[in-house]
């Protein structure tokens, strides 16, 4: 059983502090003292309520990967192979693996890093903002898969949306919820973090005053990059319960 999910931003080494700063501040976060050999993790702490969002310094171009906090690892390795999963590597506490469409994700040992509900961001202006889902882009040869695979890890159930490239796992009690995307063209498996917000607009234009560009207005989402130069969606859903509400 999944007992905690992280959304860990793999960022490049070279634009890694601005991105820590980038990411700490439209969190409401302030940033655990670094880790590792080399310095290369950090934790984004909120104010009140549990941490959620993980930082690492990589060496290419970077993006997302989960850590799955588990009670028992080898276990839940085992389980996750016969579902289909690789093994990429394993360490002493914890092992790096990939889905059946490639998608990486870590199962680590449950430590609970605090108590009590996750909480919502506070921008400047009142607008209400929390990065609360993963984006699974995958091609259309691989969305069946990757989607049995993880509704069995998560035990979560899929939920059709309003469109339909796109479905939805969520699951009680857990800080993020996923959301999968078929996508037209064949592609590796990738992800990318959506942050659900009160204003999408206020939000876009707070964020490219921090350094984040544009890349796409959409109607009930504003595509961005952020100073590590990875996609992230600002979203038109509800901050406080991730649910869709459009607005014209």
């Amino acid at each position: 059983m999944i007992r905690w999910m992280w959304a860990f931003l793999d960022r490049p080494a070279a634009s890694f502090d601005d991105s820590v700063r980038f990411w700490a501040t439209v969190t409401g976060s302030a940033v655990s003292p670094p880790r590792g050999a080399h310095g290369e993790f950090v934790t984004l702490l909120p104010e009140t309520g549990p941490a959620w969002v993980k930082m690492q310094a990589v060496g290419d171009a970077g993006g997302i990967h989960l850590d799955l906090d588990v009670d028992d690892v080898s276990a839940a390795v085992i389980g996750a192979t016969a579902l289909g999963a690789r093994v990429v590597t394993t360490a002493q506490d914890y092992t790096v693996l990939e889905t059946p469409a490639g998608q990486t994700f870590c199962f680590t040992p449950y430590r609970r890093d605090g108590d009590g509900p996750v909480t919502v961001s506070t921008a400047p202006d009142g607008t209400v903002t929390r990065l609360d889902q993963i984006c699974l882009d995958l091609a259309a040869a691989d969305v069946a898969v990757d989607t049995a695979f993880w509704r069995a890890v998560t035990d979560w159930s899929a939920l059709q949306t309003r469109s339909p490239e796109f479905s939805r796992l969520r699951g009680d009690g857990k800080p993020l919820q996923f959301l999968l995307q078929r996508l037209d063209d064949p592609r590796p498996a990738s992800a990318h973090v959506d942050v659900a917000s009160a204003d999408i607009a206020a939000t876009a234009a707070w964020h490219e005053s921090l350094g984040a560009t544009r890349v796409a207005t959409e109607q009930h989402w504003i595509v961005l990059r952020d100073p590590g130069d990875s996609v992230y969606c600002v979203t038109a859903r509800d901050p406080y319960t991730g649910l869709f509400t459009p607005r014209a």
